[in-house]
């Protein structure tokens, strides 16, 4: 468990460019202690950046979502570690899951995606999967513990279920959070900050409505004091 409400805000820096992260995290500066970057920032040659922030004391999320054979995930994860990254996400299918374990390493912790929280039951029916999506993400979560993953991606509305399937001995971090006034995109299972919090959620990844804000410390630094408000 993160032991404030700032180390429980993850932002998401889905930004296009190097250029354009390092000046997003010039400006929230104090605010945020936490970044998450993904396959955008990456492939615009990110990962140095995520090496940077950890120099800097910064906690860095890769968020990949690995899934290929488990050759390849094991030595990916080992590269993960080596950069010094707290979180790394692997989709949760067990053969992914069980080699991530493998090529885990140092302070790393592993979190599997259980169902994306921009997918809904059309979306899961469209690609073929069988029965409600509640009992897909239970099953998956169910699985990801008895591998020995330290915690699950997944939407806060399934949170209280996941608490009573797996206890608190996995960490449930989750996208898709919106401020009250906010937007959902093209998220469909999202949530506010409060609310995700109540239902047991330890980490919240949150981008557009930080970065695309006209204040984005402002708008970081509400979402915290709305964290800490409902840990109170």
């Amino acid at each position: 468990m993160p032991n404030s409400a700032r180390d429980r805000l993850i932002v998401a820096l889905d930004l296009p460019s190097v250029t354009a992260a390092e000046q997003m995290v010039a400006k929230l500066s104090e605010a945020v202690s936490f970044y998450k970057i993904g396959y955008e920032l990456v492939l615009a040659g990110g990962l140095p950046l995520a090496a940077d922030l950890v120099r800097a004391g910064k906690k860095v999320f890769l968020d990949l979502k690995l899934h290929d054979i488990a050759h390849t995930v094991a030595r990916a994860t080992e590269r993960a570690a080596a950069l010094g990254a707290t979180f790394l996400t692997v989709h949760a299918y067990p053969q992914t899951m069980r080699a991530a374990v493998e090529g885990r390493g140092g302070s790393l912790k592993l979190l599997a995606v259980t169902v994306l929280t921009s997918w809904d039951e059309s979306d899961l029916k469209e690609a073929g999967y069988a029965g409600p999506l509640r009992d897909l993400v239970l099953r998956r979560a169910e699985q990801a513990k008895a591998i020995g993953i330290d915690g699950l991606v997944a939407s806060a509305t399934e949170a209280a279920d996941l608490r009573r399937k797996v206890g608190r001995s996995l960490v449930l971090v989750t996208p898709g959070i919106r401020p009250a006034a906010g937007a959902a995109g093209d998220q469909k299972r999202v949530v506010t900050p409060a609310a995700a919090i109540a239902a047991g959620v330890d980490y919240l990844v949150v981008g557009r409505p930080i970065l695309g804000a006209a204040d984005p410390k402002a708008a970081a630094r509400a979402i915290v004091a709305e964290i800490e408000s409902a840990m109170t």
